[in-house]
C-alpha cells in the first residue's frame, strides 16, 4: 500500500529507535571520554592536590607555632584532603575552619549580596571572645582584619618552612595567597563553619512546587548549613565603607556536594570539568568548575525525576548545561543556585564573556552533529 504523505505507520516506531541508537552511541562516546580523558584529568589533579597540600600543612604547622589560634583543618580521609578546593588545575583553594564563633550572632542583611555580618551577641563582652583584637567599635568580627592577620603570619611562616625555596607570598591582594613551584597558586582562607542555621538570603530555597531535592534531603542540606569565608567579595570592591570590608562570604560548599548524590550527576560534573579545563579556559575565566556545577544544580530543578539522571539521559543533561551556559553568558548573569542575587559573572568582562560563549556553542554544536566528536574533544 502506498501512503500518501510518503510516511508509513510504523514510522514513530523507526524513530524511536533511532534516538536510542543515537543515545547509546552518544552514551558510548561519553563513557569512553569519561575513562579516558576524565580518568586521566582526576589523576592528574590527586598528584598536583598531594604536592599542594604537603607544601601548605608545613606552612600551616609554622602558623600554628606562632599563632595557636589557627590550627591546620587540612586533613586527610579516604584519599581525599577535607577543606580543599580545586579551582582549575593551578589553582586551588584551602579552608582553615576557626575555633569558638559561640558569642556571634550571624546576621544576614543582605547589604552585600552574597555575605553576611558577625556580631557580638546582646550583652556579651568583647574578653569572652577568642578572637577580641578583631571585633570592631560596633561589635562586629572583622573579616578583614583577621585576613590581614593571618596574611602577615602565613609570609613568616613561608620563611620558615621546609619548603621555603619553593613557595612565595603573592604580592599585590588582602587575599592570602602563596604560589608553589612557580606552578601552583594556593588561596588559604580562613572561615567559620555554622551547622544547623540557614541564611535569611537563601529561604526561597527550595523552591515550591519544584519536585527536587526531596523533603529529607532538603532538611540535611539545611542541617548541614553552611561555610562563612573571610574573602573578599567582588561586590565590595565597589562599596568604600568599612562595615562592607567586615563582611564575611557565605559558601555552600557541603550542602552543594550532598544535592549532587545519586544518578549520574557527579559523572556529568566531572565530563563538564574536563571540558571546561581543555576548552572554556579562557581568558579572566568566566566559566569556573563552580559554575559549572551551579548550571548542573539547576539542571537538577529542571529535571527533578530520577529516572532523568539514569546512565541513558547523561548526554542530554551535557547538552542542556552547556545549553544553560550559552545562555548565561550571552545575557551576562549567572545566579548563584542559593542566593540568586549573587551574579557568578560579577566583575567579568564582556569580551571574556562573549568568547567563551563562542567556545562553548563550537562544543555543543559537535555534541549534537558528530557523534564521535568526544574523540576530539
Amino acid at each position: 500500500m502506498v501512503y500518501t504523505n510518503g510516511i508509513s505507520p510504523d514510522s514513530p516506531d523507526n524513530s524511536t529507535t533511532d534516538m536510542l541508537a543515537a543515545q547509546s552511541k552518544l552514551l558510548f562516546q561519553l563513557n569512553k571520554y569519561y575513562n579516558e580523558r576524565v580518568h586521566a584529568r582526576k589523576s592528574a589533579t590527586s598528584k598536583q592536590v598531594r604536592e599542594v597540600c604537603k607544601v601548605v600543612q608545613d606552612v600551616l604547622k609554622e602558623v600554628e607555632v606562632q599563632e595557636p589560634r589557627f590550627i591546620s583543618s587540612l586533613t586527610e580521609a579516604n584519599n581525599r584532603y577535607e577543606g580543599l578546593e580545586v579551582i582549575s588545575p593551578t589553582e586551588f583553594e584551602v579552608v582553615l575552619y576557626l575555633n569558638q564563633m559561640g558569642v556571634f550572632n550571624f546576621v544576614d542583611d543582605g547589604a552585600v549580596p552574597g555575605c553576611a555580618v558577625l556580631k557580638l551577641s546582646d550583652g556579651r563582652k568583647r574578653s569572652m571572645s577568642l578572637w577580641v583584637e578583631f571585633i570592631t567599635a560596633s561589635g562586629y568580627l572583622s573579616a578583614r582584619k583577621i585576613r590581614s592577620r593571618f596574611q602577615t603570619l602565613v609570609a613568616q611562616a613561608v620563611d620558615k618552612c621546609s619548603y621555603r625555596d619553593m613557595v612565595k607570598m603573592v604580592a599585590d591582594t588582602t587575599e592570602v595567597k602563596i604560589r608553589i613551584r612557580e606552578r601552583y597558586v594556593v588561596n588559604i582562607t580562613t572561615a567559620f563553619r555554622c551547622g544547623g542555621i540557614w541564611p535569611r538570603s537563601g529561604a526561597h530555597w527550595p523552591i515550591p512546587h519544584v519536585p527536587w531535592p526531596n523533603p529529607n534531603l532538603v532538611a540535611e542540606v539545611k542541617t548541614e548549613g553552611f561555610d562563612l569565608l573571610s574573602k573578599e567579595s567582588t561586590y565590595m570592591k565597589d562599596k568604600q565603607s568599612a562595615a562592607e570590608g567586615d563582611s564575611w562570604v557565605i559558601s555552600f560548599l557541603a550542602a552543594e556536594n550532598m544535592l549532587l548524590q545519586g544518578g549520574c550527576r557527579r559523572k556529568c560534573l566531572s565530563i563538564l570539568k574536563t571540558l571546561r579545563d581543555r576548552h572554556l579556559d579562557v581568558a579572566s575565566q568566566p566559566i569556573t568548575n563552580y559554575v559549572m556545577k551551579t548550571l548542573l544544580l539547576y539542571e537538577c530543578e529542571k529535571h527533578p525525576r530520577e529516572v532523568e539522571w539514569d546512565e541513558m539521559c547523561m548526554g542530554d543533561r551535557i547538552n542542556g548545561i552547556l545549553l544553560q551556559l550559552i545562555s548565561c553568558l550571552q545575557n551576562r548573569r549567572c545566579p548563584h543556585y542559593f542566593l540568586p542575587n549573587l551574579d557568578l559573572f560579577k566583575g567579568k568582562s564582556n569580551s571574556s564573556m562573549d568568547s567563551a560563549s563562542k567556545q562553548a556553542w563550537r562544543i555543543l554544536r559537535e555534541l549534537l552533529t558528530n557523534s564521535r566528536s568526544l574523540e576530539k574533544l
